[in-house]
């Protein structure tokens, strides 16, 4: 503090160094050393934050000052070095001589802290008032050496200090950080008082009880001025920061950012806490320490033994439903006998296809159903409505058994090949099974009980009549390309009427008909059937709120018409499932969720961007996920925060950073927890129920245009502030065009 005193008074003197200022003399504290030698000590106190305060605070502060200048040389560019170790011990034994200090340990570390910013401070002031003119810009002749200060500098650290200060690089810096400080948002106004200082004049004048204040409440007071009037923006923000006090817990408030930097929207540096000042510290603030960052070996250990526990307790879980369930079928074998054996099944074995329902409809292998009278399972009755299975081919590698088989504790299909294995009835479809279209909607199989087989089969029957009800214009399929939008201006439906048309003459015209869509691999990273019922069409038709199963459709379309064949974009763009990864099973089994995502993102060695329909309930967005550079782009058609999905955005900060961790990737310590999130200024929608068409567009545009980084303002070729009917209705077509192109309903 003594440096920053005669660092202002020294500015105010003559530019030469003439026999008046000279008389001037030095701050060396000779009341110090005068009482020292009287054997006179100085008590100092400390607040509750371990903050130096008190009526010898200020003169301690000079007093370091004054030692540092003594001890340290001006050529010590790194307060850091091990070389000023002894340096650094004198000037402690020094002040250990006059000042009474307890606990030195904890104190010593605070002190030497305090001297390196004297020091700093030290330097600048030489600079500043030797090396600059009164513009602060460095002058271009030899510096006359400071005589005042002869007994602090020889000679020849000063020629070197000289030296140091004219680098190129060192001027960047200076003049860097000149810019960045030469017009602060938020002015301190206290001079040296310091926040210490002040929160202690604070508590004397209120008389309060209080050991200290929220670091609000005295960066709010240290940008008082004189005349006690506060700024509008200062006022906006302590407001802001009582606000947030009253929905942020003390836990949030340390683990994450204080409100006061919430409220500031800047980070919160290690080691510090904003708005208190030198000294206090997360460890002082909160009484307990923050936890370090866990090292990528420590985070797969823990990952490790988290997925071990998981597959027990999953294990032991089904293990005790199953024999819970058996338990209460169990009959004699002659009982159950005339009830096990399923009609609509062939008797003896068969060969069939198993499929699975959650989380989502599709085909997991191939094998035999045995549907004989008295059959068990591993001398058990099997549970009502299932049959034998013998597994023989796995489709879907991680697709989970219906019922566990307790016997050898296999949870997985693909553990189970070749051994037998219970099963649902209506998940079973035999391989030779091929139904004709029946007489009335009343009579007959309905569609969702087909084969896939069979229907493809019902699909090829009916060609025909479906080219007689589309018409002659659909004679042509280049009539209107696929990858083509509508033209501006009166829009007619092309497609929308002959898709409704068909489905009114069609099963999906019966509640509950679906039809099945495969989706590859690579489209979502595993092999699934999307299920399409009537509803999902009618929403399309009436312009409704839209289901997975129409965002999905609409993802294979862009598959199969723009990344398919092309390694460019296929390479380029992937695909989040919105089946697997939403917000009820966020909430329900985030784990499962955080696996999923990891190894979507291990999935490639180069820059992909993730696109991933969310849906947070009752509203789609969209995130577009750069892992390799840890960026995630949030596109939401009303406007909202990514703040507002706290187990969304939890959920993918967790994913990076395993990914991080699995790929082995080195990342400073300062980004370690810094993922980049960005707000795409995207179209906003101006109703309740568009935000899937909003979604299905954002996913084309962005493929379209074959960027990974997406621009925050949008891309320019789209930017709009709102799409148009005509550019949702271009959407819908689309869609409909890829339901009849490929035949997914039939007459």
């Amino acid at each position: 503090m003594a440096s920053d005193q005669e660092n202002s008074q020294d500015a105010n003197a003559p530019d030469d160094t003439s026999e008046k200022e000279i008389t001037r003399g030095i701050t060396i504290m000779k009341s110090i050393i005068r009482d020292r030698d009287k054997a006179v000590t100085y008590n100092v106190n400390w607040n509750a934050d371990n903050q130096l305060i008190g009526s010898n605070a200020a003169k301690l502060a000079s007093y370091i000052g004054t030692l540092v200048r003594m001890h340290i040389p001006i050529t010590a560019t790194r307060w850091s070095n091990k070389e000023l170790g002894s340096a650094k011990d004198k000037i402690w034994t020094e002040i250990l001589r006059s000042f009474n200090i307890e606990d030195t340990t904890i104190r010593k570390k605070y002190i030497l802290q305090l001297a390196g910013k004297r020091h700093r401070g030290w330097r600048t002031f030489l600079t500043n008032k030797y090396l600059k003119d009164k513009e602060i810009f460095f002058v271009e002749y030899d510096p006359e050496y400071p005589v005042k200060y002869a007994i602090f500098i020889t000679d020849e650290e000063w020629v070197a200090f000289v030296a140091q200060r004219r680098d190129e690089n060192f001027k960047k810096v200076s003049a860097t950080n000149r810019e960045r400080a030469s017009n602060p948002t938020y002015a301190y106004k206290k001079g040296r008082l310091g926040y210490a200082r002040l929160e202690e004049k604070i508590l004397d004048e209120t008389k309060s009880d209080a050991t200290s204040l929220p670091p609000h409440v005295l960066w709010k007071e240290a940008r008082v001025g004189k005349d006690g009037t506060v700024r509008d923006d200062v006022q906006h923000i302590y407001d802001e920061c009582e606000t947030l006090s009253q929905s942020i817990s003390t836990a949030e408030d340390q683990e994450n950012r204080s409100v006061l930097s919430r409220a500031l929207n800047v980070p919160e540096y290690p080691g510090r806490v904003r708005g208190k000042g030198h000294g206090c510290t997360p460890t002082s603030l909160y009484k307990n320490p923050r936890r370090r960052n866990p090292s990528n070996q420590e985070v797969m250990e823990t990952l490790q033994a988290l997925q071990a526990q998981v597959l027990q307790l999953q294990k032991d879980n089904e293990r005790y439903r199953c024999m819970e369930k058996c338990s209460s079928q169990l009959k004699e074998t002659s009982e159950k006998a005339s009830i096990n054996c399923q009609n609509k099944f062939p008797e003896g074995i068969s060969s069939c296809q198993l499929y699975l329902s959650s989380p989502t409809y599709r085909l997991v292998g191939k094998g035999k159903v045995h549907n004989t009278s008295g059959d068990l399972l591993h001398h058990r009755p099997l549970p009502d409505g299932h049959l034998k299975v013998s597994v023989d081919v796995v489709l879907d590698k991680n697709a989970l058994l219906p019922i566990p088989d307790i016997v050898s504790e296999t949870t997985l299909l693909r553990d189970a090949i070749g051994s037998f294995v219970a099963w649902p009835l209506d998940l079973i479809y035999i391989d030779d099974e091929t139904p004709t279209k029946p007489a009335s909607k009343d009579e007959g199989i309905l569609r969702h009980n087909e084969s896939v087989a069979s229907q493809k089969e019902v699909f090829a029957q009916g060609s025909q009549q479906l080219s007689q009800k589309i018409g002659s214009r659909q004679k042509n399929k280049r009539d209107l390309p696929v990858t083509s939008l509508p033209k501006k201006g009166a829009f007619v439906p092309r497609y929308q009427i002959p898709l409704e048309t068909l489905v009114d003459s069609s099963d999906m015209a019966t509640a509950g008909a679906i039809r099945l869509l495969d989706m590859e691999e690579d489209i979502f990273g595993y092999s699934c059937t999307e299920t399409i019922g009537k509803e999902d069409l009618e929403h399309i038709f009436r312009h409704q709120e839209l289901g997975v199963g129409v965002i999905h459709t609409y993802i294979r379309f862009l598959y199969d018409n723009f990344m398919r064949g092309n390694d460019q974009l296929s390479n380029r763009f992937r695909f989040v499932s919105s089946s697997l990864v939403n917000k009820a099973l966020i909430c329900r089994e985030p784990d499962s969720c955080r696996e999923y995502l990891v190894k979507r993102f291990m999935a490639s060695s180069t820059n992909n961007l993730y696109l991933w329909p969310y849906n947070s309930g009752c509203h789609w967005l969209l995130l577009a996920i750069d892992p390799l550079k840890e960026v995630v782009y949030f596109l939401n058609s009303i406007d909202g925060e990514w703040t507002n999905y706290p187990d969304m955005k939890q959920l993918v900060d967790t994913s990076i950073k395993v990914f991080r961790s699995q790929r082995q990737a080195r990342v400073p310590r300062t980004k370690s927890s810094n993922i980049t999130w960005i707000k795409v200024q995207c179209p906003l929608q101006r109703n309740g129920i568009d935000c899937g068409y909003f979604v299905m567009r954002f996913m084309r545009e962005i493929i379209n245009m074959n960027q990974i980084e997406i621009p925050i303002t949008y891309f320019d070729e789209y930017k709009c502030a709102h799409y148009t009917r005509l550019q949702l209705e271009q959407i819908k077509e689309e869609l409909c065009q890829y339901f009849i192109e490929k035949r997914l309903i039939s007459i």
